[in-house]
């Protein structure tokens, strides 16, 4: 298992739910990467819900966690930004680097999403670009999470917040390879 390997599981757990064993597989993926690099998550609070959970409950629960609350919303630049010029102008640069870097997101995602940024830095991953990814998490992605998990920690035990969490330990343990973020 890779970083890359596993910015993909990530970001397709990070999706909204569609089948139980592709999201079986990725998070096993996910957990095996972060206990083969010694990176210590909730993660498995996930996993637990995941076990115990029917495919229309995870979907239930996501749409409860992420559409119904702003607060836990997985939007980089809303987080940000909130709605204003500054996040149009974050958006258009997340988007000029998907587009530089040949990486086409979904059309039913807009392109701070979570989700859509961890399945680019699989992109550059696979690609080799290690210090642009880098200098990605630094400028666009970090902040993004860490002002995510800033509204949501304190009073929120959710195990998608473990994945959000998951990201970021993630994004911080590629950047720490480098010593750049």
């Amino acid at each position: 298992m890779s970083m890359q390997q596993s910015y993909h599981a990530l970001s397709r757990l990070l999706e909204y739910p569609r089948q139980r064993e592709e999201m079986e597989a990725c998070y096993d993926a996910l957990a095996t990467y972060l206990r083969r690099s010694g990176i210590e998550s909730r993660a498995h609070l996930f996993g637990e819900m995941l076990g115990n959970c029917t495919l229309a409950e995870l979907q239930e629960d996501y749409v409860a966690r992420f559409d119904f609350n702003p607060a836990a919303a997985p939007y980089l630049g809303h987080h940000l930004y909130g709605d204003n010029q500054k996040k149009g102008g974050y958006m258009i640069q997340v988007k000029q680097e998907y587009g530089r870097h040949d990486f086409e997101a979904p059309g039913d995602e807009l392109p701070d999403h979570l989700g859509v940024v961890l399945a680019f830095l699989a992109h550059v991953a696979s690609r080799g670009e290690d210090a642009f990814r880098r200098e990605f998490i630094e400028k666009l992605v970090l902040p993004g999470i860490n002002k995510l998990l800033g509204t949501s920690v304190e009073r929120d035990a959710s195990p998608w917040l473990a994945l959000v969490e998951a990201a970021e330990l993630l994004c911080s343990a590629d950047c720490r390879e480098e010593a750049t973020c």
